[in-house]
């Protein structure tokens, strides 16, 4: 998203970015950017948490209203949780973070991608 940011902003678009990966973001540094230190894939705030999800666009909105530094990231003061077990279990083959129905949801997903990916296999000449 921070290369695509960077091309709206060089065509006079203004744009803030939303991140979960600080490596990644200073690597690629979009004009603008928040940084949470969530889980991927929660950079807008906590699940049903409105509270939180509304505190973290307002602050991507104030920092594009700010902003001036080019690259700017702007480090969010809110926490995924009181400590940081998150972080050692989120990549942990329980995926303790999913419910059963997600779970069941995601193992469905593979299960199809790779019926796919056999279909496709099947129809490839030799």
């Amino acid at each position: 998203m921070g290369l695509v940011a960077r091309h709206l902003e060089a065509n006079g678009i203004p744009t803030v970015t939303f991140s979960c990966a600080r490596d990644i973001t200073e690597s690629v540094l979009p004009p603008r950017s928040v940084f949470l230190d969530y889980p991927l894939g929660s950079t807008c705030g906590r699940p049903n948490d409105h509270t939180n999800q509304r505190a973290v666009l307002l602050a991507g909105l104030r920092l594009l209203e700010t902003g001036c530094t080019p690259g700017e990231i702007v480090d969010l003061p809110f926490e995924w949780s009181a400590d940081e077990t998150w972080k050692r279990l989120i990549f942990s083959p329980e995926q303790p973070f999913l419910t059963d129905e997600a779970e069941a949801r995601r193992q469905a997903g593979l299960d199809a991608a790779r019926q796919a990916k056999r279909r496709t296999k099947a129809t490839l000449p030799e």
